[in-house]
């Protein structure tokens, strides 16, 4: 557990302090690429003003990944719950997928306004396709065997599906969550850069317009830093609740 926390933290130092020393032997000027003693003066300097954005990415983020969360999971339920309705459902949603969801957010805007809505609903838009695909292939992929078994002991499709392709399904549907994390943090901020009144997309667009490029890094490394904290959480519960798959590799 040491080597897990350590070994991060020590590359990441050491990753500053080369950046710094690359800035200082170069002199790069500060609007192409500001040290990090630079991005962090500005971090403390304007630190109420990040906060405040932070915040309201944090929560349209939060969400949007709740939304996703519920509606991927019923969703790849639904399409798991019999082969044809995978095969007719899955390259839907591939197709749904594979629209670039920055052109998605202009409409969102015309159709709720400026704020927080279609950040949410960004959110909602990039990260639930993980969730309902790997719920799908989970209980898609229960052995046909084992369901022809548990048949003859007299299990409906429904018992099936809840004693057997549910449990069966959650590593995959964890695994998601932690993708899906950091999907929604890109569909919040970028829906803020293309319109909002706040938010941490907002106040980097606003900093860049103003050539305050250490705002900008800073609001880089705020976003950086949620994304890890909420990946660990996801993480954690994961372990919590799907231990015994991960049993055969937990001395590695």
């Amino acid at each position: 557990m040491a080597i897990k926390v350590v070994s991060p933290a020590a590359f990441t130092l050491a990753l500053f302090l080369l950046w710094q020393l690359v800035c200082a032997a170069f002199t790069v000027p500060l609007t192409i690429l500001p040290a990090p003693s630079d991005v962090f003066a500005a971090l403390w300097q304007y630190r109420a003003p990040i906060a405040d954005n932070s915040w309201v990415t944090l929560w349209t983020t939060l969400a949007g990944f709740t939304i996703a969360t519920v509606f991927g999971m019923g969703l790849g339920i639904a399409i798991g719950w019999h082969r044809a309705i995978y095969a007719g459902i899955y390259p839907v949603l591939v197709g749904f997928n594979s629209i670039p969801k920055v052109a998605v957010v202009p409409v969102l805007i015309l159709w709720f306004g400026l704020g927080e809505i279609p950040a949410i609903l960004t959110a909602f838009l990039i990260s639930f396709f993980p969730i309902a695909v790997n719920v799908a292939t989970g209980l898609a992929t229960t052995e046909p065997e084992l369901e022809d078994v548990l048949r003859a002991l007299g299990a409906s499709k429904l018992d099936i599906m809840k004693k057997v392709g549910i449990p069966r399904s959650l590593p995959y549907f964890f695994g998601s969550l932690k993708v899906a994390i950091t999907l929604a943090f890109v569909g919040a901020v970028v829906s803020e850069t293309v319109g909002a009144n706040k938010g941490l997309g907002k106040l980097m667009l606003d900093a860049q317009a103003s050539f305050q490029v250490p705002i900008v890094f800073a609001g880089l490394l705020v976003l950086a830093v949620l994304g890890i904290v909420l990946y660990a959480m996801t993480a954690v519960i994961e372990a919590r609740f799907t231990g015994w798959a991960f049993r055969g590799g937990a001395n590695r």
